[in-house]
């Protein structure tokens, strides 16, 4: 069953990218453990950190893309979803501290010592558990998406009200982790970790098997993806997207189609959180902010809105140029932003991958020009 869906619902972008995907999963790590600092082929460990976040990034462009790009939703919201798998890793390694804190307290972590708590909240309950914090990851974020998409969905809230709305919900939350006694560290987050799964978090090795976690699933989210999207399902969530109340009309339960594939969407955002958190080292409500959610629409349209492979493109191609912008020019990102977005509505449409898969198939099925004169054979 698992090879028939490779060869037959993978196109050839998407074999393209899944063995580029494999290859770097390898070779990655391979070169920064095995390769000497001093040879240029050696990757730093700032390189692989700074690319595993790019991975986890791509995740979330396509499960913004899944939702957006084959069902019509726009969702403004889905930095809650990245932030709160985000929230739900970084439980854990603050649990993995214990005595080695500045207060050594092996219950409580450092900020609610210093908060004067007494007992650890019942929300920390179980996060000392990997399992545990891993059913979180998928199942907070899972279950906030099904509870919303059921009243929204079940009232056909569309178009740009429910985009409103889904930025109200992140922009409440971003307000409500800000709070000390939500018992989330406040504005200063989660930081400080120490290990994960007993390993050490700073660890050379460590750090590449978190690279490789974050390619492989990128790859598995592709896959997913790729299989909804192909199914009977995913015809008629174009269907959807297209024209929903025709659907409706032919019989179609049109909102427990978008009830399934936005909560997938959701899982999917918070697995890429929780494996950008001990990358980077940090997890605070900034991660909240709606302007978070706002960019990662822009990924998917820079890379080609409804095509999977392009909003991982998207993903790689504007964060590498924020990361290069933000070094050169500081105070010019927005404006590269704001005038990347721009040039992309207006010039390329269908993203960079969707503009060059057009070409490439004008190209192949243009009539080849009749031979010349010259090179027709005498009589």
């Amino acid at each position: 069953m698992f090879s028939r869906f490779l060869f037959e619902k993978i196109d050839r972008s998407g074999w393209i990218f899944l063995v580029l995907l494999a290859v770097t999963c390898v070779l990655v790590p391979i070169l920064n453990l095995a390769v000497p600092p001093t040879s240029v082929f050696h990757v730093s460990n700032t390189a692989m950190g700074l690319w595993g976040k790019y991975m986890t990034y791509a995740l979330l462009a396509v499960a913004v893309d899944l939702v957006w790009g084959y069902c019509g939703i726009l969702s403004l919201g889905h930095g809650a979803f990245f932030a709160l798998g985000g929230y739900a890793m970084g439980m854990y390694l603050m649990r993995q501290i214990g005595p080695r804190g500045v207060y050594a307290n092996p219950i409580l972590p450092d900020f609610m010592v210093f908060l004067n708590w007494k007992e650890l909240p019942f929300t920390w309950w179980g996060f000392s558990s990997l399992p545990y914090a891993l059913l979180m990851v998928c199942l907070v974020p899972g279950l906030l998406a099904f509870v919303f998409g059921w009243f929204a969905f079940r009232s056909r809230v569309t178009g740009v009200y429910l985009s409103i709305i889904t930025q109200a919900l992140t922009y409440a939350l971003l307000l409500a982790f800000f709070r000390n006694d939500m018992g989330f560290g406040g504005n200063n987050g989660l930081t400080d970790f120490k290990d994960i799964a007993g390993f050490n978090i700073q660890a050379q090795p460590t750090r590449a098997v978190l690279f490789s976690l974050s390619v492989i699933a990128l790859m598995l989210g592709y896959l997913a993806a790729r299989a909804i999207v192909t199914s009977k399902a995913g015809k008629i969530l174009i269907a959807i997207r297209d024209a929903e109340a025709r659907t409706r009309f032919l019989g179609y339960r049109v909102e427990h189609f978008k009830l399934f594939v936005w909560t997938v969407s959701a899982v999917m955002a918070g697995i890429a959180g929780a494996l950008y958190v001990p990358q980077v080292g940090i997890i605070n409500p900034s991660e909240f902010q709606p302007a978070n959610s706002i960019e990662t629409i822009i990924w998917v349209a820079v890379g080609g809105r409804g095509t999977l492979v392009g909003a991982a493109l998207g993903a790689g191609i504007v964060n590498f140029a924020k990361s290069w912008f933000t070094g050169a020019f500081p105070q010019g990102w927005l404006f590269a932003l704001g005038g990347l977005f721009v040039f992309v509505t207006l010039f390329l449409p269908k993203g960079v991958l969707g503009t060059f898969t057009e070409w490439w198939n004008a190209r192949r099925s243009a009539p080849k020009p009749p031979a010349s004169a010259a090179t027709q054979p005498a009589e």
